[in-house]
């Protein structure tokens, strides 16, 4: 295959150095996209309802529009999956990303809107493309394919109207991408959009296995899955047996350090990059700031209109221009899919603020993702994020050479005599050496370096007990996931709840193994 890499590069060039330009101002480029989609929103139901105005400044709009989180939006979702128009966004919404969510048993359904499909996802993964780039003149990129993993159309709605289309985010961002990019892409659109992954699985491998990949791109949970059976079927040690070329992946939707000593096996380490994203069914936010840092430049120029709640202090609300450096903040999002002052459920923690004022060294602004609000355990004051949990999870694998497929974690709050604890399901898909008992001692060590409530409640054991591990059956997430509609390549399990309502289901399901 000829390498179309050199030809692309100037595209690419420029949708770096118009990324880069909003940078330089914070607060304009902010304020403009705030422009540009009360314009948009203004002519809605729901901008008409609460008297939006392309004119409003933004202290206006806040004082206008509460925030909402997605069951304050519900009703008006379901007007539009039902065909009404002008609702949340001007014109009829036809494509809908079913997400999971943190919590609850019912999905929540994004509306992907022409213009947040082309506007915000697809111009996020076109800068992230671009930066990776811009990073590595020797890229190779587009002299092979780059190994899409996708979900379904699969969804829990019936009788949906004719021309609407409900299913993974991926499966919209497939479906409707440019022909010329179904050049560089692996598998066909028929593969990639399977439903049934028992079936899916081995075609994609197969799929894969016979070409030239030399990019990944997906939620690193799934695609080691993929991996190891590209490998089954080819007898190949390591991927770059398979794939020579192949250099980076491009991945998002959970945390990567727990899954990096399973991609160092599966690779040739010496050979293989990581690029990291942050998407969501809501839209694509970050990208990685350059190679080998955790931070993620915002993406100011893609449709979001940012905000920020402290954790410190809920009562307020900032613009990404008033942010401070070292503080944890829920995001709120207004964006071209309608979704406008959206409690993303998501806490970031500020690393840099950026500039304002045109300042030609400026610098972006940088977020490393924190957690989920929803996704946390507070049952003893502990305050475990699940950045806390990620970071000790990591470490105590690398300390007992294990390798950690999935897990999550509940409280068992005190009863009898007995203190209250975390009880963590924890699937290896390589064993701790010294076996689960000193994978607790030394997860409960990290996690009390990594947040200093949790060591204080550990202290002397007065208040917390050890945590406790449970073992999982071989492929007992996934069983979860598909018993509750929610098995798909982009679905994820949630790492903490404060409640005992998943992990008690995952018991039972582990106890009937």
């Amino acid at each position: 295959m000829i390498d179309f890499t050199p030809v692309s590069r100037p595209f690419f060039a420029q949708v770096r150095r118009n990324e880069r330009r909003e940078r330089l101002d914070v607060e304009r480029s902010q304020r403009a996209t705030l422009s540009r989609l009360l314009r948009a929103v203004s002519k809605t139901d729901n901008g008409r309802e609460h008297q939006l105005s392309p004119a409003d400044s933004y202290a206006v709009f806040a004082s206008k529009l509460p925030c909402v989180e997605y069951e304050d939006i519900r009703p008006a979702v379901n007007r539009m999956l039902r065909g009404e128009r002008d609702v949340l966004w001007p014109g009829v919404c036809r494509r809908y990303a079913q997400s999971s969510g943190t919590s609850g048993g019912k999905s929540k359904y994004i509306p992907l809107t022409r213009a947040s499909l082309n506007g915000c996802h697809y111009a996020g993964a076109a800068w992230s493309v671009a930066s990776y780039l811009g990073y590595y003149p020797d890229s190779r990129i587009f002299g092979g394919k780059n190994f899409i993993l996708g979900g379904s159309f699969a969804n829990e709605i019936a009788d949906l109207p004719a021309g609407v289309k409900v299913g993974d985010l991926s499966a919209s961002l497939i479906d409707r991408i440019n022909p010329v990019v179904n050049l560089f892409r692996v598998p066909d659109k028929k593969t990639a959009l399977m439903a049934d992954w028992e079936v899916k699985l081995p075609a994609l491998a197969r799929a894969a296995a016979r070409v030239d990949v030399r990019s990944l791109s997906g939620v690193p949970s799934w695609f080691a899955g993929v991996l190891k059976e590209v490998l089954r079927i080819t007898g190949a040690s390591d991927i770059h047996e398979v794939w020579p070329g192949l250099e980076v992946f491009f991945h998002g939707g959970i945390a990567f350090p727990p899954y990096k000593s399973q991609y160092d096996e599966l690779t040739d380490p010496s050979k293989m990059r990581y690029w990291e994203n942050y998407n969501a069914s809501e839209g694509f936010f970050a990208v990685q700031d350059r190679p080998g840092s955790p931070e993620l430049g915002l993406l100011l120029d893609a449709d979001v209109f940012y905000e920020f709640i402290p954790l410190s202090d809920p009562s307020r609300i900032l613009p990404a221009w008033e942010v401070t450096p070292g503080e944890v903040y829920e995001m709120v999002i207004s964006s071209s899919n309608g979704l406008m002052r959206y409690r993303l459920g998501d806490t970031v923690m500020i690393e840099r603020a950026g500039k304002t004022g045109g300042d030609p060294d400026a610098a972006p602004l940088t977020v490393t993702i924190a957690g989920r609000t929803k996704s946390f355990i507070n049952a003893f004051g502990e305050e475990l994020m699940v950045y806390n949990a990620d970071a000790a999870m990591t470490r105590a694998a690398l300390q007992t050479g294990a390798e950690v497929a999935d897990y999550t974690a509940a409280p068992v709050y005190a009863e009898g005599n007995r203190r209250g604890r975390h009880q963590w399901v924890i699937e290896f898909t390589r064993p701790p050496q010294g076996g689960g008992d000193t994978f607790a001692e030394i997860l409960d060590r990290e996690l009390q370096r990594e947040n200093s409530d949790y060591q204080a409640k550990r202290a002397g054991g007065l208040f917390l007990d050890p945590p406790e591990i449970i073992v999982a059956s071989p492929g007992l997430f996934n069983r979860w996931l598909g018993e509750t509609g929610k098995l798909g390549g982009q679905r994820k399990m949630p790492r903490l709840s404060n409640d005992r309502k998943i992990i008690d289901n995952l018991l039972k399901l582990n106890e009937n193994h």
